[in-house]
């Protein structure tokens, strides 16, 4: 008799494909989740090491990077112990050729066997849960009145973010900058048809945000493409697409008039090019990140304390939010009987 005969079979692996993922998991619903994983990260329920990047030399003619983002999510956390990682790459020439920027799947395992559960499209993971975070960070810090957005970008990401947004806040006017008003403006009339509110696209950046009570940036500059004169009192800043050290959407003025916010401290000590650059002047040091966001979903900071005040989170992603998202999906998925089954 072979080793594997005296085994009990492993259960069928679970496969999800991005059109079922969209369709058991909309933007709003993630959201939830999302508060639940950081209330759990902030009462030491989650272990998430750093993420590790490999960017191989450019004269091996290699394109884009590898990351891989691993977590063990307790029972504590919310349900049945999981260990999963999210093993992907970042294109950012995608999406000029029509496809997503971020490939690659979530792989999901079980927390008492160590079996293998499910394997999940990420690009689809990677947008609803950002986005998702994105909404839970502006729940948490926008005015209450907040209801005018300014969303720069109109790549991948800002689909999921609109959504996002208009389930944190009752948005009225909506206003959407790109790298060109052709794509802003095929952006807005793509999801205008989604929504009561009104969508407009702008020329530039300047104008979008100027007297926006919420700004989203959702791009892939090195560059700053947020000035800290163009933002009024009192408002509300998600700092997005910038993922990298060499990656940036704020300016060092920005960055150091705000009372900032972050996903995770040692993230963006690591690995924010917003944060790195503007520390590198000597503008702002450890000391000035406030709070992470699961302090805020534990009521142990108190996030936004007057109207006045600029407030900016700064969402670098974690492993830990791809994982909390796949179980929760695995969990509808079985309840619903989505996706293939397959025997590995």
């Amino acid at each position: 008799m072979s080793a594997s005969a005296t085994h009990s079979a492993s259960p069928p692996v679970l496969l999800l494909d991005a059109a079922q993922i969209a369709a058991l998991m909309p933007v709003a619903e993630a959201m939830p989740v999302m508060s639940d994983m950081f209330g759990a990260l902030a009462r030491e329920q989650i272990h998430l090491p750093l993420r590790q990047i490999i960017r191989p030399p450019e004269a091996l003619g290699a394109k884009g990077m590898l990351g891989m983002m691993p977590a063990f999510l307790g029972s504590a956390a919310g349900g049945e112990s999981v260990y999963g990682a999210k093993v992907g790459t970042f294109f950012p020439g995608n999406s000029t050729v029509g496809k997503d920027p971020h490939q690659g799947c979530v792989l999901l395992m079980s927390g008492e066997t160590g079996e293998l559960l499910a394997v999940m499209n990420a690009a689809e993971i990677t947008g609803i849960r950002t986005a998702a975070v994105t909404g839970l960070a502006t729940s948490l810090l926008a005015r209450h009145d907040a209801s005018r957005l300014a969303l720069v970008g109109a790549g991948h990401q800002a689909h999921w973010h609109l959504a996002a947004l208009a389930a944190a806040r009752p948005l009225h006017h909506v206003r959407v900058a790109s790298r060109s008003l052709a794509s802003a403006q095929a952006f807005v009339d793509k999801e205008q048809p989604n929504y009561g509110f009104r969508l407009e696209a702008i020329q530039r950046v300047e104008d979008a945000v100027r007297d926006a009570d919420i700004v989203v940036t959702v791009t892939n500059s090195t560059d700053p493409v947020l000035r800290a004169e163009w933002i009024a009192p009192g408002t509300h800043v998600n700092l997005v697409g910038s993922s990298t050290p060499r990656h940036r959407e704020a300016d060092t003025l920005l960055m150091a008039r705000a009372q900032l916010f972050v996903d995770r401290r040692e993230s963006t000590l690591n690995e924010s090019g917003d944060y790195l650059a503007a520390a590198a002047e000597g503008r702002i040091g450890p000391d000035d990140l406030l709070a992470e966001l699961g302090e805020l979903v534990t009521r142990s900071h108190p996030g936004r304390t007057d109207a006045e005040s600029v407030t900016l989170f700064k969402s670098l992603g974690m492993g830990a939010q791809d994982v909390a998202l796949a179980a929760a999906l695995y969990r509808r998925a079985m309840a619903d009987d989505v996706g293939v089954r397959a025997s590995v």
